[in-house]
């Protein structure tokens, strides 16, 4: 266990080569050798992928056939001018790429009656335990269209998680049976984004590559990391019902077309096994869907906390990764991947 929590302490603190003898031995540890490269069109894909229109009404995925192309429907408002209106207010703006118009809450696509349902009662588990990833392994493919630079950052962030957890995340082998994670540089929408849990079939997860604007997704291994944690099962911490006692919404300094995306979770149907999380790589940053850059819509409550950093998961992220998917099932496990937590962890 030492000598895995010395690697685990290299690897995380100073990003070894991926080539590298120890990066190589860690890499086996998470993935167990797997590899291969799925028999996927991916110039038909990106086409299927651009051609796809932003859906005006709450439609969504109803299909899963195996091997075949499912892309998310996106939940948008009722009043479509009103919502287009405000689309352009943000895309031409200092948004961050976690906030993309038509997805719930800037991040989070496919956003279904049972989602919202599943979103209101938080980390409880137990109403939808199928949408967790079966035997805590997760499939991945990091499309080619990334460069080797930014797979790099992407590779650092699925290793990340994969050491601190019980998580077990594994080259796709291009089974059409198999439930796998796409990361994609989906075009539209633009942006980072992912599906909440476990879907079946292809699951396509979105971060946008740099451009002349900024890195986008891809300014390090952050963005990943949170995208691939809604991807497991992991909810915004703003969400909580009990964000109030220590965030303050500023409501007229957002976006008002977008308000609805600082709703919380249901009180009476929510627990919470740990404290609010200010550090966590789940909260929205001060001026996420602000309208304008000089008006915070959050602010903690406590003082010289701050929110919305992305420069890698708290101890708590980290907790709440291993409680959901079991790792501390023996108090071997327990003790391993809460030094893991508690070492690591911001």
């Amino acid at each position: 266990m030492l000598l895995l929590l010395f690697l685990v302490t290299a690897y995380y603190c100073h990003g070894l080569p991926v080539n590298s003898p120890i990066a190589q031995s860690v890499e086996n540890h998470i993935s167990g050798g797997v590899s291969g490269k799925p028999n996927l069109d991916e110039d038909k894909l990106n086409k299927l992928l651009s051609d796809q229109e932003i859906s005006s009404n709450v439609d969504f995925l109803s299909n899963r056939p195996g091997g075949k192309l499912e892309f998310p429907m996106f939940l948008r408002k009722s009043v479509e001018d009103y919502e287009k209106d405000a689309a352009v207010v943000l895309q031409q703006s200092f948004q961050d790429a976690e906030v993309t118009p038509g997805l719930f809450q800037g991040d989070i696509a496919g956003f279904s009656p049972e989602a919202y349902r599943l979103w209101r009662v938080g980390l409880r588990w137990d109403v939808f335990p199928e949408r967790k990833w079966d035997n805590a392994t997760v499939p991945y493919y990091i499309s080619d269209k990334y460069s080797p630079t930014e797979k790099q950052i992407i590779q650092t962030a699925v290793h990340t998680l994969g050491l601190l957890t019980c998580v077990k995340f594994v080259p796709y082998e291009g089974n059409k049976t198999t439930d796998y994670l796409l990361i994609w540089p989906v075009t539209r929408p633009a942006g980072c984004w992912s599906f909440i849990g476990r879907l079946g079939g292809q699951q396509v997860l979105s971060l946008q590559q740099p451009d002349k604007t900024g890195p986008k997704c891809l300014g390090g291994p952050g963005k990943p990391m949170h995208e691939i944690m809604h991807a497991l099962g992991i909810f915004h911490e703003q969400s909580r019902a009990d964000r109030d006692a220590f965030v303050k919404f500023n409501e007229e300094n957002a976006i008002q077309a977008f308000v609805h995306n600082f709703d919380k979770q249901s009180l009476e149907n929510t627990t919470y096994q740990y404290e609010y999380d200010y550090n966590s790589i789940m909260h929205y940053g001060t001026h996420f869907f602000s309208s304008s850059r000089d008006k915070p819509t959050l602010v903690p409550i406590q003082k010289r906390a701050k929110i919305g950093q992305r420069d890698g998961i708290s101890r708590l992220d980290c907790y709440k990764i291993n409680v959901l998917y079991n790792c501390f099932d023996t108090p071997q496990n327990k003790a391993k991947y809460e030094a893991f937590c508690d070492i690591l962890g911001i």
